[in-house]
């Protein structure tokens, strides 16, 4: 949580149209844990990474072979988000994914995160292992100032500090001091040494400078417009 959290976090903000149903599309995903060194890899829904039936055994299936290769080539744990069918018992927790039960059938461990009330910004998380038994239930609680889940009962933690926001003069500023182009780590390394933020704020940097035209991207290079 805060700086420190945000210094080891990395979002993908190319997967967009990368599926891990196909070979390209798991390259993709491969090449960018690779570039970051990933320990931790979050496919966030699930569903934007595919483009299969998930009623389909035979095509979840193959999608969880996909899955396995990544965790086993980049080395790095993988965690995916999915959701649940409408109607689950009070005691289901693997098996609760919508669609096939291949999912069910290859995770180590599962947690599921239900809302007892929706009155209240309580949830319940409950856990399922494979190897070892669960966990009790945690009751979970809100706090929206800070959009931080803790311990019903237990105060939240203190709000981090906001960093400078990284404007597209300094993302020009960046590339400038580079020379005449650079790829996009060298820039992303750049914007994170001259403003002192976060991987990620260096990300959205890039981002928004291109969107709005101070940088543009040519043939894998980032360069100012002629």
């Amino acid at each position: 949580m805060g700086p420190v959290a945000d210094q080891n976090l990395f979002v993908d903000i190319r997967a967009t149209g990368h599926l891990l149903s196909a070979p390209q599309g798991l390259q993709h995903f491969l090449a960018a844990a690779h570039t970051v060194a990933a320990e931790i890899i979050v496919l966030d829904p699930l569903y934007s990474t595919h483009d299969q039936d998930e009623n389909d055994t035979r095509a979840m299936a193959a999608l969880c072979q996909s899955l396995l290769r990544l965790r086993e080539a980049s080395r790095a744990a993988l965690v995916v988000v999915d959701h649940v069918r409408k109607s689950i018992g009070r005691y289901e927790i693997g098996s609760a994914f919508r669609g096939s039960s291949a999912l069910h059938a290859v995770g180590d461990s599962y947690l599921l995160l239900t809302r007892p009330s929706p009155q209240f910004n309580t949830v319940e998380l409950r856990f399922q292992f494979r190897y070892a038994a669960p966990q009790p239930p945690r009751l979970l609680q809100l706090d929206s100032s800070v959009l931080w889940f803790s311990a019903a009962g237990a105060p939240a933690p203190q709000a981090a500090v906001d960093r400078r926001k990284v404007e597209p003069s300094d993302v020009r500023q960046a590339l400038t001091e580079l020379g005449t182009q650079a790829r996009y780590n060298q820039l992303r390394q750049q914007i994170m040494t001259l403003t002192d933020c976060s991987k990620r704020t260096a990300q959205m940097a890039i981002t928004a400078a291109c969107q709005q035209g101070s940088i543009v991207q040519t043939d894998g290079h980032y360069c100012l417009p002629g």
